[in-house]
């Protein structure tokens, strides 16, 4: 009798584990699902709904210096200023890819950009300038625990450029969470920074010198 007792609850045991297994596994599918639909197009591919453009010369409209072709975003890099998203972001995974149409020049991303509407706002720039992809700064009085030489915007990225020539297409990989910032070009960590001063803001595209195009914006919340 107590040989039958002890298998019943064996049985009973193994089920019990067996259905806490399959509530654990069906829970992990259905947060990897809700994180996978929180991926959005930040650029939609065809027109500049989300955005604006801030120019250095106020009498010029956004298509003076931005413009769409084929699900690319042409920017002509005169005069200075950037293409701005609407919304605030905070806590993300952003995604961008660029390529210096023929000669390579500077440009760069505005993370947590504030207002108003500067030539050099508030946020955290990560640069975009052709062999120095991957530094990072502080503009407009941000500021964060890796720049201890206060004299200096930027920090050099870790290690020697991962970009590539002009005419292809680089990526930029770059997680914002609380107060950190990582910045991975191409695949390779150039930069990761703590005790960042502002956490949300706009995001930006730069027009700073030549020519660059830009496509497959994405972001993900975190």
């Amino acid at each position: 009798m107590k040989s039958k007792k002890n298998i019943f609850h064996l049985i009973f045991k193994m089920t019990f584990i067996l259905a806490l297994a399959m509530i654990t596994l069906n829970c992990q599918g259905n947060s990897q699902k809700g994180q996978a639909a929180e991926k959005i197009l930040l650029w939609n591919g065809k027109d500049f709904t989300g955005w604006y453009a801030f120019s250095k010369d106020s009498t010029l409209k956004l298509e003076d210096v931005w413009s769409v072709q084929d699900g690319v975003i042409h920017c002509l890099g005169n005069p200075f200023g950037y293409l701005c998203t609407e919304k605030v972001y905070a806590n993300y995974r952003l995604h961008v890819e660029w390529r210096w149409a023929a000669e390579a020049s500077n440009s760069g991303i505005f993370l947590h950009k504030q207002d108003p509407d500067t030539l050099w706002p508030p946020c955290i720039e990560c640069q975009l300038k052709a062999g120095d992809a991957g530094s990072v700064g502080g503009l407009g009085g941000s500021d964060f625990n890796e720049r201890v030489d206060k004299s200096k915007k930027f920090i050099p990225r870790k290690t020697e450029s991962s970009e590539k020539p002009a005419g292809e297409w680089n990526m930029a990989d770059i997680t914002c969470k609380d107060a950190t910032i990582e910045v991975i070009i191409n695949g390779v960590l150039q930069n990761s920074i703590t005790g960042v001063s502002i956490t949300s803001g706009k995001i930006c595209l730069q027009s700073e010198g030549k020519p660059i195009q830009f496509r497959n914006i994405t972001l993900e919340k975190l």
